[in-house]
């Protein structure tokens, strides 16, 4: 008997009891769909967190001047200064994208009838890029505004609308800081929120920080913000740049010079662990499909005993008696199995078509899912496959 026939007599003999074939092979599509499902959901979730800690800035560094409890004295004159600044655009040229400073006011205007505080964030030109900030009317702060000390301000979205009702309508207006006129150049958000951990919150001010200057007693950059071109680079330019800064200040000041590498790695371990235990669940539930289908076969063998016994009886070899009963194994295997990859890649294409979100499919996920569906039909089938075809022809004619 050929491939052809055994396989023609396999799916005779799955067809004639369907409810139970179907039955059998339910578990490999659950357990498949949730191995496609998990890592799914397991590389959304790492996309998502590398995406919004990107959206701050992978490879950013910042800098500032850890106070402790040292007198106010000995505090102004080792804060970082914009000479720091300047020494390190200078020293690491090419290697890095942009480099800007950053100092940090309040001031309290008049919103909705009330005066509140807000944050007053003095910075230049390359704030912009170094912070990934997404320009949402006007412009931004240039190289001009800062040199020629214009009093030009930016606001945050929040502001914006709560000040003038909308992003557009910003633009142009006035607001008064510290008693001056500034113009409303732009209007501007974070490309990924910072809940206010960073200098921003939702209520701020960005103006130039040759003007913010005059307004502070003491120069106080904090933080330094350093954007490195490759990531790569990233732990050798801190190094460097906490050298820079500790050379041009007194012996024992201490500076804190930290980067997001550490914790892009550990949202990649994170998300790693995560796959490996989720895989695991599903593979647990692909082993128990597995066992289940070797017992409904087991069970299949004693109930077509004698069936195996006249097709022994007119010439069938054991071999052709392993090969059907090991074909209807696989079959449902992989039958069930490719009904649980369509399953579990449809849902997640439903999904990023109602909802218009990116949901990234591993086409590695289902290789290996099709893979393990026909190794569980293979690997549990032989066992109930073996044990029809070692049947003794005789005894099986005469079993009732």
């Amino acid at each position: 008997m050929n491939f052809g026939e055994a396989l023609r007599f396999s799916l005779q003999a799955l067809s004639a009891n369907k409810v139970r074939t179907f039955l059998t092979a339910l578990g490999l599509v659950i357990g498949n769909a949730s191995v496609i499902l998990v890592v799914t959901i397991s590389l959304t979730s790492r996309d998502y967190i590398l995406e919004q800690i990107r959206g701050i800035g992978s490879n950013i560094i910042w800098a500032y001047y850890d106070a402790g409890n040292r007198n106010s004295a000995a505090v102004d004159a080792d804060f970082i200064k914009t000479g720091d600044l300047e020494a390190v655009r200078s020293q690491l040229g090419s290697r890095v994208i942009a480099a800007t400073g950053v100092m940090k006011d309040f001031d309290r205007i008049l919103i909705g009838g009330r005066q509140r505080e807000v944050a007053v964030i003095g910075s230049d030109d390359q704030y912009a890029a170094v912070r990934n900030l997404i320009i949402l009317s006007g412009r931004t702060l240039d190289a001009a505004d800062v040199s020629k000390r214009q009093r030009v301000a930016m606001l945050t979205e929040k502001l914006a609308q709560l000040l003038f009702g909308s992003q557009s309508a910003c633009v142009g207006q006035i607001i008064k800081l510290h008693g001056l006129q500034f113009t409303v150049i732009g209007s501007f958000k974070e490309k990924s929120e910072s809940f206010g951990l960073s200098e921003l919150s939702k209520e701020s001010i960005l103006i130039p920080i040759t003007v913010l200057r005059y307004f502070s007693p003491v120069e106080h950059i904090d933080p330094l913000y350093i954007q490195v071109r490759r990531p790569d680079e990233v732990e050798p330019v801190t190094k460097i740049v906490r050298e820079i800064i500790q050379r041009r200040h007194r012996p024992g000041a201490a500076y804190l010079v930290e980067n997001l590498s550490g914790i892009l790695d550990a949202a990649n371990n994170i998300a790693l662990i995560l796959t490996m235990v989720l895989i695991l669940v599903s593979a647990i539930a692909l082993l128990i499909s597995g066992i289940g289908i070797m017992n409904i076969m087991l069970v299949t063998v004693t109930e077509r005993t004698r069936e195996i016994g006249v097709r022994m009886a007119v010439g069938a070899s054991r071999r052709d008696v392993l090969s059907q009963f090991l074909a209807e194994a696989i079959l449902i295997s992989v039958a069930g199995g490719l009904i649980g990859i369509v399953i579990g890649v449809a849902m997640p294409m439903s999904v990023e078509y109602l909802a218009d979100i990116k949901i990234p499919i591993a086409m590695e996920s289902v290789v290996v899912a099709f893979a393990v569906s026909f190794l569980v039909g293979l690997v549990f089938g032989i066992l109930p496959a073996n044990r029809a075809s070692r049947l003794n022809p005789t005894e099986a004619l005469r079993y009732e």
